[in-house]
């Protein structure tokens, strides 16, 4: 089984650093990045797989020089074995329809695996599109929301179970014939039924831990020459979308309120002291009740 996941760095918007241009662009490399919260039910995906089918697993994502950091961290969730970076100044701003024939074109370099994994939808642009889109550009069979799926390799089938939402949530179970694009659903749950299984999902860690200590020996980079992608289809310029507005994110209420004390003024020192000295004592009453 060869299977390939799709990742993204989004911004961590915890950090409140958030820098966008003059134009209403995301400023990625000035902005902290994380991984994208969804695609992490694609990697446990991607790894129940490998772990019950065995095989390989590269992960894969598009973004600025950083997103190696994620890549890493996807690593080391996924026990993955090899790394793909796409990375390009010719590449930013790219909105999902530039970044789907982007990464589709990169999976046909890669060679078409047997499976591919996307997460739901992206922190930040929240459109739910890159997966679908780029399974457009691979013309498989693509299977969405899915909670749990196994794969048949003597009839070389995806069977999966999707969750399907309406006046009433239900679940379908589908199958489709490999190669296949799956998009995991939130609900996504990982599920070892065998001790030989669980074994195997152990050794993989161990191995894991070695390989992402020296990650960037595992990671191939690609830009648009690499992949002989025309300009003119990639990037903001073949990028569709108009961002109309940008509208800052405001910060959270505090949910606790704070007192600001002087380090230099004794009297308010003691006040501190006093409010603790009773937290103090019931953390070592135990200790003072037998006689220490």
């Amino acid at each position: 089984m060869d299977i390939v996941v799709l990742t993204k760095g989004v911004p961590d918007f915890r950090e409140g650093q958030v820098s966008f241009d003059e134009d209403g662009h995301l400023e990625r490399g000035k902005t902290p990045t994380v991984m994208n919260p969804n695609d992490k039910h694609a990697l446990h995906a991607a790894l129940q797989t490998k772990v019950r089918h065995g095989g390989r697993v590269s992960l894969m994502s598009m973004g600025p020089p950083g997103y190696g950091d994620v890549l890493r961290e996807g690593m080391e969730s996924v026990y993955a074995d090899d790394l793909y970076l796409v990375s390009d100044r010719e590449l930013a701003a790219s909105d999902t329809w530039a970044t789907s024939i982007t990464l589709g074109t990169a999976l046909e370099k890669l060679g078409m695996p047997d499976l591919v994994v996307a997460g739901f939808k992206t922190a930040d642009g929240e459109t739910g599109h890159t997966g679908p889109q780029t399974c457009w550009c691979l013309d498989v069979p693509i299977i969405t929301h899915v909670v749990a799926l196994d794969i048949d390799e003597d009839e070389r089938l995806v069977r999966a179970k999707r969750l399907v939402e309406g006046d009433i949530e239900e679940i379908e179970t589908v199958e489709a014939p490999l190669p296949a694009f799956v998009v995991t659903d939130p609900e996504f749950e990982p599920s070892y039924r065998t001790a030989g299984q669980r074994l195997t999902l152990k050794d993989l860690r161990a191995e894991t831990r070695e390989r992402a200590r020296d990650y960037e020996e595992y990671l191939t980079t690609w830009d648009h020459v690499d992949l002989n992608l025309d300009p003119d289809y990639i990037g903001l310029d073949g990028s569709p979308t108009i961002v109309s507005s940008v509208d800052p994110i405001p910060k959270a209420p505090a949910e606790r309120e704070a007192t600001m004390v002087d380090p230099d003024d004794p009297s308010a020192m003691q006040e501190v002291l006093d409010a603790m000295r009773p937290l103090a004592a019931g953390a070592t009453g135990g200790a003072e009740a037998g006689g220490d």
